[in-house]
């Protein structure tokens, strides 16, 4: 059993433009985080994601960086970020930065540079390429929609673009970009930071010829099979290991669009030195149709859930480590997309986190989930900020023709913004976020959702994640306990076991808001560890599970009581 603090540790995601607004101009702040640092340790978490504050000129929320080494003026000075890195460890709370180099701000110096000309000593920084004719270089299509290629005038030729227009992708067969970006790397770690999270690290590695994508119909597809998980990033990540990583006793994780068990172990192996753990996408591509965009919707299968979830439970069991998580930036508000923010707000808010933290991996909580924050539903789209959000919507009306009441539900389920509107700390005026206008709406319903009331209700969804944290944190099974899934066929119930050193957990969750049961047969529950209902031990093996009802037993084969102690 490797023992390592990232495995044991919760770490919770701060997007900083909506966490909060210390000075009121609507825009969330370090000097806010600072102010709030109480808050996460009352909650227990031990390690904060921190989304870029690097100067950026903001064309996708920050992750388009014009220099890797500055603080945005909208977030407050490096002075700042020097104090808040200070009282973070005060607290005994790491701090993992975002490292986005997959790509760069057109307004990056690198950038401005290679643009010159053909022969700068910059040119090559960068993915440039003469177009075919009149066409670009290939028919690849950016993540966020239309060509990957944007001409530049003034050298004729297209530059490459995964996401936006105005994120060039970085050249990484150019030895001197990935040593400016190693040299940058240090510059942070040196400061003290705990690590990096890679945004879309498995995509830093591109295919030197650049073929056409013609397996998809044009426009329809993003060129996956050319820009995810290539052979050549891994050579990168073991040098960056090497040379940068190794170095330094810091936590990792790589974003990884389209990573499979299999490549992940490959990134995460202990023995091949790139990274400790991965994000990846399957279950969060569950809710939609196969090879197609997200925006087009469809219902959940538990089945699917189960098998996926276990399937990465399974095959990073004896090799790699596994990322646990619900929610991000990127993603909609956990208890909209898979629980029911209506009418059962809090025992679907509690159920998705006990089946997710009594998992084997690093769990990771995203700002206001320990809430129970909901999607928003804004009826304009000028309402929306989300670039991703807006060009879908451009697409499907102005391009295409549909009605803006056919385009919106998708939005509603499915847009980004669903998880960027402002942190509800309060019932006050724009939920306690700032004093001025927020830069995005805060959700209407922070009068009844919000961090102040949750704090005082000891049977919130904050008490319930809480606690959940403290048990991780207290016992070993639930960290490095082996998983087995129970009962594959049942309708409405998730249930797995953990199991280390004949200490056993079964972990009972009722998916759905009706009332079902669920049959312990040879096992003999000998104790409530948690429950998002008021519990007790089951009188016969048939339990009656209420809507959105997740247990967790001590078996009786299992010596250990699992009393809740305080955390010193």
């Amino acid at each position: 059993m490797d023992k390592q603090w990232w495995k044991e540790s919760v770490v919770y995601q701060i997007y900083p433009r909506s966490f909060y607004d210390s000075n009121g101009d609507g825009i969330g702040d370090i000097k806010g985080i600072i102010s709030k640092l109480d808050y996460l340790t009352e909650l227990g978490i031990n390690v904060v994601w921190l989304s870029p504050v690097y100067e950026s000129p903001n064309d996708d929320n920050g992750y388009d960086i014009s220099d890797y080494t500055a603080i945005m003026d909208d977030f407050g000075t490096m002075e700042d970020w020097d104090q808040l890195l200070d009282e973070m460890h005060k607290r005994g709370i790491k701090l993992v930065m975002d490292l986005v180099v997959n790509h760069t701000s057109d307004e990056h110096h690198w950038f401005a540079e290679s643009r010159l000309s053909k022969d700068n000593p910059y040119r090559d920084y960068y993915i440039w390429r003469p177009g075919k004719g009149d066409e670009p270089p290939t028919d690849w299509i950016a993540s966020f929609g239309g060509s990957a290629w944007e001409y530049d005038k003034k050298t004729e030729e297209y530059f490459l673009h995964m996401f936006s227009k105005k994120q060039p992708d970085l050249n990484w067969e150019n030895e001197q970009v990935r040593q400016d970006v190693y040299e940058m790397m240090r510059f942070w770690l040196d400061k003290g930071v705990d690590g990096f999270r890679m945004d879309v690290i498995n995509m830093i590695s591109k295919k030197e010829i650049l073929p056409s994508y013609d397996a998809y119909q044009k426009g329809d597809a993003e060129a996956e099979a050319y820009q995810f998980n290539l052979p050549g990033v891994h050579d990168y990540l073991r040098e960056m290991n090497e040379e940068v990583l190794s170095k330094y006793d810091i936590m990792t994780v790589g974003e990884c669009p389209k990573v499979t068990p299999e490549e992940a172990i490959k990134y995460t192996a202990v023995e091949r030195q790139e990274l400790n753990m991965v994000f990846q996408f399957e279950h969060m591509g569950l809710d939609k149709h196969k090879g197609r965009p997200k925006w087009e919707l469809k219902e959940l299968e538990l089945r699917d859930l189960k098998d996926n979830l276990s399937k990465w439970q399974e095959e990073l069991a004896n090799s790699g480590w596994n990322s646990l998580y619900w929610s991000n930036h990127d993603q909609p508000r956990t208890v909209s997309r898979f629980g029911d923010d209506t009418h059962y707000h809090r025992e679907s808010a509690t159920m998705l986190a006990t089946l997710l933290h009594m998992m084997k991996g690093t769990p990771y909580i995203y700002q206001g989930e320990e809430i129970g924050m909901t999607n928003i539903h804004f009826d304009s789209i000028e309402d929306y900020r989300d670039i991703e959000t807006l060009n879908h919507y451009r697409e499907m009306v102005e391009e295409k023709g549909m009605k803006h009441e056919d385009v919106m539900p998708a939005i509603y389920v499915k847009s980004r913004d669903n998880a960027r509107t402002p942190m509800q700390w309060s019932a006050e005026d724009k939920a306690g976020f700032t004093t001025g206008t927020p830069w995005i709406d805060v959700n209407p319903n922070y009068q009844n959702i919000n961090v102040e009331q949750a704090l005082e209700d000891k049977d919130s969804i904050f008490h319930y994640y809480k606690k959940l944290i403290q048990l991780r944190r207290q016992h070993e099974v639930i960290v490095y306990g082996r998983y087995q899934l129970l009962d594959a066929d049942h309708p409405s119930v998730f249930a797995y076991e953990r199991e280390l050193n004949g200490d056993k957990l079964i972990v009972i969750c009722n998916f759905y808001g009706e009332e079902t049961t669920y049959d312990l047969r040879n096992k003999k529950a000998a104790e409530v560890v948690i429950s998002n209902y008021a519990n007790k031990l089951p009188a016969s093996n048939e339990i009656n599970l209420r809507p959105y009802e997740a247990i967790v037993y001590r078996l009786e084969e299992n010596p250990r009581v699992y009393k809740m102690y305080p955390i010193e």
